[in-house]
């Protein structure tokens, strides 16, 4: 596998320290509201990944953190009427309930700021041993001059960044690119006790002290938003070098922006979309199938007109496992199966394999269970040639490459009993000719969201 390496900018094969054993980080989100859609798209795809390489048969070891002190939430805690801690109890709450509707996975580890200030000490502790750090009125600071690479993640030279507008102005500051390890206590703020007087850490120190806690010194992959190369990354990379004295990840991933209906997306623009807004309109799994549907590293644009887009395409896989459901009850014949079309399946199935093997291309990997779809259709649909076994494949295979990318539907097979009846009454209606009838039972059951197909093998239902 190759991966597109922020830190060497081209794609590298993929090897982990330990075979078949993966460690990745991947930052998470600071819990003071409801995460917005570019929060999801780091979410959703480093979640792909980790599933794809478990589908290839790597133990993964995944963190994800929480950033659960910050001056958002204490703003929001004001703002509220409630604690910090209740501020980031109720978001992180919020968090899985999106999260599980987009189909991410609780990571193996989710580590928050304020279970771990122990070690964001000690570590701050040991870059002050080795002279990395300055003191200013209770403020720690990391000595960037003093780290050589600083910058080689970002591929800036120092003097530029000293400029940026990513850098926070402080006179205090020996040089504008350095930045806060431990930040003094405030009035009505939380804090704790540290070797420089009571305060609590900055955000950087956070990450490097949950990744070296929970994965080691060096970890295979970091992951997370283009938007946090610098400063974020840069410093993490800094200060967790400069405390051990090794690599801190071998592979940095990063994700495109995302902009909306071609515009950055902002609050003062009135287009701001939290997942929680979306999935009003539209279904968790059509937001995660829409930001697998380009690749990861380039720029992506939202708009309800695409996502209504993806919409349309993900019930082209939907309906293909439908009707073949359909008729795997249909059909007895078990003879062998077609082995011509279960190689032209596999085929698609090793098109799908190369696709995420060339730095996650999850557009292509769509693709070719498309592909499949397609397939699948001229043979059952079209064609009508097949056995029990040849829909078996198709619906083995299908599945399969759509679980890896965690887009399948999960299948409801079961109805209650009022609903049989009622569709059991519709059909004696047709029989009887009683078309007034059946189709004012039909809408009754479109209001109880079951929709109807008739087919020339029977009636079939889903649920919307």
């Amino acid at each position: 596998m190759k991966l597109f390496n922020s830190l060497t900018r081209k794609k590298e094969e993929f090897k982990s320290i330990v075979p078949n054993k993966v460690t990745m980080y991947s930052c998470g989100p600071t819990v003071y509201n409801y995460f917005h859609i570019g929060n999801a798209r780091p979410f959703i795809i480093f979640d792909t990944l980790r599933s794809y390489l478990e589908y290839r048969g790597y133990e993964v070891k995944f963190v994800q953190n929480f950033t659960d002190i910050d001056d958002k939430l204490i703003n929001k805690s004001k703002e509220e009427g409630i604690t910090v801690a209740e501020i980031a109890k109720k978001y992180i709450d919020e968090y899985f309930i999106d999260a599980n509707g987009l189909g991410i996975r609780k990571a193996s580890v989710h580590p928050k700021a304020t279970e771990n200030i122990d070690e964001i000490i000690a570590l701050i502790k040991k870059l002050e041993d080795k002279g990395y750090t300055y003191v200013v009125d209770g403020d720690v600071y990391f000595r960037t001059n003093k780290f050589e690479d600083y910058g080689k993640l970002s591929h800036q030279d120092i003097k530029d960044l000293k400029v940026g507008n990513r850098v926070l102005v402080d006179d205090r500051k020996e040089e504008p690119t350095d930045f806060v390890l431990w930040k003094s206590k405030k009035e009505g703020e939380p804090f704790w006790s540290s070797p420089w007087g009571d305060g609590r850490p900055g955000w950087h120190i956070e990450c490097s002290a949950m990744a070296n806690k929970y994965l080691g010194e060096t970890i295979d992959i970091h992951s997370g938003g283009q938007d946090l190369i610098f400063p974020h990354h840069e410093n993490e990379i800094a200060q967790s070098e400069a405390a051990n004295g090794k690599p801190f990840a071998r592979y940095w991933l990063h994700n495109g922006f995302i902009n909306v209906n071609n515009e950055k997306m902002s609050k003062s623009l009135g287009n701001f979309f939290t997942v929680r807004d979306i999935v009003k309109h539209f279904d968790y799994r059509v937001v995660r199938f829409f930001m697998i549907s380009s690749h990861y590293r380039n720029p992506i644009n939202f708009s309800f007109e695409l996502l209504e887009s993806a919409k349309n395409s993900l019930e082209r896989i939907d309906n293909c496992i439908e009707n073949i459901n359909y008729l795997i009850d249909k059909v007895e014949d078990l003879e062998s199966n077609d082995k011509e079309f279960e190689k032209l399946l596999d085929d698609k199935k090793n098109e799908f394999i190369n696709a995420m093997e060339d730095d996650l291309n999850t557009a292509d990997a769509i693709a070719s269970i498309f592909e499949m779809v397609r397939l699948a259709n001229a043979k059952f649909v079209v064609n009508g040639k097949y056995t029990k076994k040849d829909l078996e494949v198709a619906k083995s295979k299908i599945e399969e490459l759509s679980n890896v990318l965690r887009i399948l539907k999960k299948n409801d097979t079961s109805l209650e009993k009022d609903i049989e009846d009622l569709i059991e009454q519709r059909q004696n209606a047709r029989a009887n000719k009683d078309w007034k009838k059946a189709d004012e039972i039909r809408d009754i059951l479109k209001e109880k969201g079951i929709i109807l197909e008739d087919t020339p093998n029977g009636v079939k239902w889903k649920k919307v």
